[in-house]
Order: structure tokens, then C-alpha cells, then sequence
């Protein structure tokens, strides 16, 4: 049985392309998945003792394990080849697989009693909100502030060690709102290479202040890249 969750931490960074069709008509792909480096961020999260760890789970459910969930790339590739763009779903003959919000609810370890589903509004979040979180100034965040390919966000390596100073301060609320914020724009959301997405830091920001489940929006995310993807591949 494959875990739908693998496909959580590798699901932006697939390539499909079109290789023709066998004799029952069925389409096949070759697949190119690039994984994610998340090293330093499983560094991060071992920087934590058993009662930091107890209080990040607690707060951002289990979104943490995800950095050493074991990742199986041929799974991946494999399984891609069964999507059914407009059903939505994985096809094996007459059976159906299908990534459920009650599935990615118990793989993130958000429940969603009590939470309204996150939505982005379409406004990227003012520096100043994330500054907070952040433990820095407005014009100090704009000066880090990046632009590639069109995706606006902060470094990767910025907020790393902003987290690692943190815990070198012991200041570990601060430290865990920067660990979770950087799994929200680095596995959750991921988008750019060594960038955190100002909207992966929008969901965040949602979560951490309105207390707004991420979990419909990571599943929505898994299903439109499967669809760009397919479509792109189609082209």
C-alpha cells in the first residue's frame, strides 16, 4: 500500500513527459522527480529537547514528521502513471485510489473541528505581520526580500538561521513558529528552490493566528499539480 503522504513533500517538483500510448490506448509518462533537500531542516528540529518537541506537536500537529517520513521516488513515478486527470484519482483497473481531506488530516496532525479551512485571499501578507513571527523589522525584511521567477518570498537560508539563533537563545516559542513556517513554505508549499513563498508564509500566518486548517489546501495543491502536469505534459 502506498502512503498518500510521500506525495506531500514531492508533489511541485515532478516533470511529465508524454511518451505515446500502449495498445489499450493508455497514455504513459517518464516521470523526472526532484527531491527536496530538507537536511537542514531535520537539523533544526534535532536542536529540540524531548519537552520542545512535546510543545511543537502540540501546537502545528505533526507536520515535523514529515521532514523524515521516508520518501520512495519509484512509488512516485510509478504511481503517477494511473492518474486520471478528470476523475481526479488513481486507476487500477476498476479500483480507485483516491488522497482523502481525512487522510491528509491524520498526516498532518491538524484536526479541523473548531478550524475553518484555510483559503488564500489573493494579497500576499504585509512584511510587518511576518515580522513579528520572525523576530525582525519591516525595512530589514524588505532588504532580504527576494523575486525569482515571478515568486516573491524570503531566503530559505535567512530564516535558517534565524531559527538557529534562536535556539542558541533558548527562545524556543520563537524558534518553533520559524521551524513550522519554514515546513509550511519548504514542504507543504514548496515552490522555489532556497525560497520561502510569501504565500506558503500567508497559510502559515492563517494557521499560527486564526488557527485556520492548511489541510484542504495541501490536498487541493496535490491535485492541481497532478492537473498542470498532465496537461502540460498533453500540450
Amino acid at each position: 500500500m502506498i502512503d498518500v503522504g510521500v506525495l506531500i513533500r514531492t508533489d511541485f517538483c515532478f516533470t511529465l513527459v508524454n511518451m505515446g500510448t500502449n495498445q489499450t490506448g493508455k497514455r504513459f509518462y517518464q516521470v523526472k522527480i526532484k527531491s527536496l533537500d530538507i537536511t537542514s531542516i531535520k537539523e533544526l528540529g534535532r536542536l529540540m529537547g524531548p519537552l520542545q518537541m512535546q510543545a511543537f506537536r502540540k501546537a502545528y500537529g505533526k507536520i515535523l514528521d514529515l521532514t523524515i517520513a521516508e520518501t520512495y521516488i519509484e512509488a512516485i513515478a510509478s504511481l503517477t502513471q494511473y492518474y486520471d486527470q478528470p476523475l481526479r484519482c488513481f486507476m487500477f483497473g476498476d479500483f480507485q485510489l483516491v488522497p482523502t481531506v481525512e487522510e491528509f488530516k491524520e498526516i498532518l496532525g491538524c484536526p479541523l473541528g473548531g478550524r475553518k479551512p484555510y483559503l488564500f485571499s489573493g494579497f500576499l501578507p504585509s512584511l510587518s505581520k511576518i515580522a513579528i513571527v520572525v523576530r525582525d523589522s519591516t525595512r530589514g525584511l524588505d532588504h532580504v526580500k527576494q523575486t525569482r521567477n515571478g515568486v516573491v518570498g524570503l531566503p530559505r537560508k535567512y530564516l535558517e538561521g534565524k531559527a538557529r539563533d534562536m535556539a542558541n537563545q533558548e527562545e524556543w516559542v520563537l524558534f518553533m513558529d520559524v521551524l513550522a513556517l519554514l515546513i509550511f513554505g519548504v514542504v507543504l508549499f514548496p515552490n522555489v528552490d532556497g525560497l520561502v513563498d510569501l504565500a506558503a508564509i500567508d497559510a502559515f500566518l492563517a494557521y499560527h493566528h486564526s488557527k485556520e486548517s492548511p489541510v484542504v489546501a495541501v490536498l487541493a495543491d496535490l491535485f492541481d499539480t497532478f492537473d498542470r502536469r498532465c496537461e502540460k505534459s498533453s500540450a
